[in-house]
């Protein structure tokens, strides 16, 4: 008598979140953050993915790309959304440096078969016109140089609503998780098809 041995299931493709603590949760339970709401939106309207948060509070630029390769061995994502540079800007570190590494890590994604989807960041005013203005701009000019979407600014409807914004004015409340998740949903629903 012969037994067939039933498929194997496929595991679900991966959504790996590359961020910082604003996709860590800083400030309040992890599971009420946008990337825990967004893989309760995938599974309600029916997508087979897993989203895996790979973000860490305080992250640079320059840590993420460090920590990238092994999230990308060990989860094998078919998308990385990468949340990165608001640290880098608040702390004054080079804009050079944070386009060459949010460069790489778009490069390295690619590489390892991902589709991208970049998520902008701005700083505030006072860091001079010039200088706020390039910062925001980067973001833009990778999307362009390595063909990936961009989420303009992440903080969207977030970051002038006080309502919405921890007491250091820094990091959205865990009411604003949906905000932010809406922010996100419209650029990365194509990359999900």
């Amino acid at each position: 008598m012969l037994f067939c041995a039933a498929p194997a299931t496929a595991a679900p493709p991966v959504i790996l979140v590359l961020g910082d603590s604003l996709s860590a949760g800083y400030g309040f339970d992890l599971r009420q953050g946008w990337v825990t709401l967004l893989q309760q939106r995938l599974e309600r309207e029916g997508f087979p993915h897993r989203a895996v948060n790979a973000s860490t509070s305080g992250d640079t630029s320059r840590g993420g790309l460090a920590r990238l390769p092994r999230a990308l061995d060990q989860h094998r994502p078919t998308i990385v959304v990468i949340e990165l540079g608001g640290n880098d800007g608040l702390r004054g570190l080079p804009i050079a440096e944070l386009r060459a590494n949010l460069g790489n890590a778009i490069r390295l994604a690619q590489q390892h078969g991902a589709k991208v989807l970049l998520v902008g960041m701005r700083l505030p005013t006072n860091y001079g016109t010039s200088h706020t203005r390039e910062f925001q701009e980067l973001y833009a000019d990778l999307g362009k140089k390595y063909r990936v979407p961009v989420v303009p600014f992440f903080l969207e409807g977030v970051a002038t609503d006080p309502e919405l914004m921890q007491p250091d004015g820094v990091h959205p409340t865990a009411a604003a998780q949906p905000k932010l998740l809406a922010t996100v949903w419209p650029y990365l629903v194509p990359l999900l098809k």
